[in-house]
Order: structure tokens, then C-alpha cells, then sequence
């Protein structure tokens, strides 16, 4: 592993070691700490069938179910956010069935996200790349539910919760104040099997904790899975993190897209700052 590589995983915050007991206790005790830290009274989660969601449901939950023993008034809202007939409704009931939130909130997006898309369409449209359209109208609906989620959050005193994890931060996959936004991340500096780890923990049945990754935003492709949007297989990406051996051909297509997507991560830029390399 050369310094690049060893900078990177510093960076994501990736473990050299793995124990899962350990690091559900650590990331619940985070998810718990904080939210009194903070004052605050409320977990927002959006909820889907991936197991992303499922494992910080899990984690948020027995949080709330901590506090609520030591006598701190608090509760674990999960949203449902529809964009007409979801492709994933089922495996996101299952979810719901499995974490057990305290109360579920189901939010209609499709109103909102279509009046955005027609509008930004009725003088924008030769501005947007027809190849891209699907893609930008998923940012939309993204971008739509966290408005949602910071709605629900703002009213409620409470904290929204995002899934970014190491993958998804390496290559910059995730909508920028869409899906990226969020004011805590429970499962920040892991790889996907150490993600689906934390369910499998709780005895979560096999076909949530192994289900296909899909960010399901696409209305030309629902459930389009995300390694074919990365380019690379997910086996890859985790081998890369872990400090496995990777191909060449592939670790420099994993460092080229790192270095490129570096705008997904940063904070908005400032006159003072200035740019690296």
C-alpha cells in the first residue's frame, strides 16, 4: 500500500481492524451521546430496502431504546419517501418490520420533485444534456426528500441521520445536499461488509442484509445497481479499503475517481482556500 493509499483511508477514516460487537456498541454509544450532546430529541431517518438504511435504523434504534431506559424523553422517526410506486416498497417494509421505529412518516415526493423537473425544464431545457436527464431528475427527487427529512427535523428538535460510508465517499457517490446531507453519519469510515455486518449482528434475515446496492433514483432504471454506476465492482472498492490486493488497472481507475470527485466531499469553497495540486 503506497502513502496515496494509506492518506485516503486516514481521510475516510477507515480501521485497520474489524470487531463487530465492539464497533455496534461504539457506533449506537455516537448515535446516543450525540443526540444529548446536542439537545436535541429526535432521529430522522429515510428509510428504503437497502441494507445501508437498515443497519443505521438498527443502530438508531437502540439508541433511542437506551435513552428511553435511562429515562430521556426521545424517539426514532423513520420517513417513507415515495416517488409514486416504488420498486423497493417491499424490502423497505421488511426493513421497517426489522428496526421497529418508534413512528413512520410516509412523504409523496413525486408532486414536488415533477413540479421542480417542469420547471427547470420550461426555460432550462436546452441547458440540460438529454443523455443526463434521468440522472439529473434523480438528484431532484434526492435532493426533494432531504428537504423532507429537514422539514420533519427542523419541527421536531431533531437530527437527521445519513448512511455515507467509505465506498460511497471514495468515489464520490451520492447526491451533494441530496442523500449527502445529514447532521450525523453512524457508519462513517466503513466498507459495505462491514455495513452488512451490523444488521447480521442483530439476526436481520439474509435477503435485507445482502441485498443488491441500488440508490433506486432513476426513473429509466429502477434498482439500477450502483456498481454498474461506479464502474467497478464493490468487491474491488472493499478490497481497496481493506488493503487487499487490487489490479492495477483498477486501483488507478479507483484513484482517478477519488481525486476527481473531491468536490462531492469538500464544504463549499472560500476566496481563502485554495486548490490542491
Amino acid at each position: 500500500m503506497d502513502k496515496e493509499q494509506q492518506s485516503i483511508l486516514r481521510t475516510l477514516g477507515v480501521a485497520n481492524n474489524f470487531e463487530v460487537p465492539v464497533e455496534v456498541r461504539r457506533r449506537a454509544d455516537f448515535l446516543r451521546d450525540y443526540l444529548c450532546q446536542a439537545s436535541c430529541r429526535k432521529f430522522v431517518l429515510a428509510i428504503s430496502g437497502g441494507v445501508d438504511l437498515l443497519a443505521a435504523g438498527l443502530l438508531a434504534q437502540a439508541a433511542v431504546s437506551e435513552l428511553w431506559a435511562d429515562g430521556y424523553n426521545t424517539q426514532f422517526i423513520v420517513v417513507r419517501f415515495p416517488y409514486g410506486e416504488q420498486a423497493d416498497e417491499i424490502d423497505a417494509q421488511k426493513s421497517l418490520g426489522v428496526i421497529g421505529p418508534d413512528r413512520v412518516v410516509t412523504v409523496e415526493i413525486k408532486p414536488a420533485a415533477d413540479t421542480t423537473v417542469e420547471a427547470v425544464m420550461a426555460q432550462g431545457e436546452d441547458l440540460v444534456e438529454p443523455a443526463r436527464k434521468h440522472f439529473h431528475v434523480g438528484s431532484i427527487k434526492a435532493r426533494q426528500r432531504m428537504i423532507a427529512e429537514y422539514a420533519l427535523a427542523g419541527s421536531t428538535g431533531g437530527l437527521v441521520i445519513g448512511t455515507g460510508h467509505a465506498p460511497e465517499a471514495l468515489v464520490g457517490y451520492f447526491t451533494k445536499f441530496g442523500d449527502g446531507a445529514a447532521d450525523i453519519l453512524p457508519l462513517a469510515g466503513l466498507t459495505k461488509r462491514r455495513v452488512r455486518s451490523i444488521p447480521e449482528h442483530w439476526g436481520a434475515p439474509s435477503e435485507l442484509v445482502f441485498n443488491v446496492p441500488t440508490a433506486d433514483l432513476g426513473s429509466d432504471a429502477p434498482l439500477h445497481p450502483d456498481e454498474e454506476v461506479y464502474g467497478v465492482s464493490y468487491e474491488d472498492i472493499e478490497n481497496f479499503l481493506e488493503g487487499k490486493p487490487v489490479a492495477e488497472p483498477t486501483r488507478q481507475r479507483i484513484l482517478k475517481t477519488y481525486r476527481t470527485s473531491g468536490r462531492q466531499r469538500a464544504l463549499p469553497v472560500m476566496p481563502t482556500d485554495r486548490i490542491a495540486g
